[in-house]
């Protein structure tokens, strides 16, 4: 079984973002990119399906800050093969124009099952996985957190509110979008990944003309701005108490005195 993990790079959130000088765009100058967080579940439940049946891991990245490190360190995680796609990335890349890309990029792979983090925190008009298997003229099943294959297709599961689970069986080769692989991605120390990088080879793949063409176009971007804050309310237990009831009843949500 071959199974092709795509991986998106996302703006690291712990870091301070600055929007660029025309306002409708962040700053890359000092931008950092990590690994978008379902995507690392994605590589993580591949490597579980490799694990209990065998077959070929390969992840594909865009040639973006960062790729090397992520694509090393799924290398010392196990993956069998490494592919950096290059291509003019310097403006960052929608789910449009990535899907477009890969699709073209995972078609000659003829792979049997192709997972992709759920979503990203930066997508702002769809998902790359449902792009993906349009293009790819695959079956697509979202917001999956656990998958086993057997005969041909695969069983999905999914988690809704209330505790409720389904479980559905796809055809393959169809593209998933993982919420959550079955278990944590797991962890792997520094000196492996320094290992990988001597060992393991970055195949590269030229993207030729990049169509960014489909996304939404960004006009403006800014922070959000405070327009109220919280109140403070100091004194003993009691002033306190008093004072939020009042508060509540001002508001209307809680019923005067009889």
């Amino acid at each position: 079984m071959h199974i092709v993990v795509p991986i998106k790079l996302a703006p690291d959130l712990v870091e301070d973002l600055e929007i660029d000088a025309g306002g409708a765009a962040l700053d890359r100058t000092f931008l950092r990119l990590i690994i978008n967080e379902f995507d690392d579940h994605a590589i993580e439940q591949a490597f579980l399906l490799k694990e209990r049946g065998g077959g070929q891991v390969t992840i594909v990245a865009p040639d973006l800050e960062g790729a090397d490190d992520v694509l090393y360190t799924a290398a010392a995680k196990g993956a069998d093969r490494l592919i950096k796609l290059i291509g003019d990335f310097s403006a960052g890349v929608n789910c449009h124009a990535l899907a477009r890309t890969l699709a073209k990029v995972i078609g000659d792979l003829h792979p049997d099952l192709v997972l992709t983090g759920v979503q990203a925190h930066d997508d702002l008009d769809g998902a790359v996985g449902p792009l993906l298997a349009e293009h790819l003229g695959m079956p697509y099943l979202g917001y999956v957190a656990g998958l086993t294959v057997s005969d041909g297709k695969c069983m999905a599961r999914k988690e809704y509110p209330g505790g409720l689970v389904a479980e559905m069986d796809v055809a393959l080769p169809a593209v998933f979008g993982i919420q959550a692989a079955e278990k944590p991605p797991r962890y792997v120390v520094t000196s492996l990944i320094t290992q990988a990088m001597k060992s393991a080879t970055i195949e590269e793949i030229e993207t030729g003309e990049f169509d960014s063409g489909g996304a939404a176009a960004v006009e403006r971007m800014s922070r959000l701005e405070a327009t109220t804050h919280a109140e403070m309310i100091e004194g003993s237990t009691d002033q306190v108490a008093d004072k939020l009831v009042a508060v509540l009843r001002e508001r209307g949500l809680l019923a005067p005195r009889g």
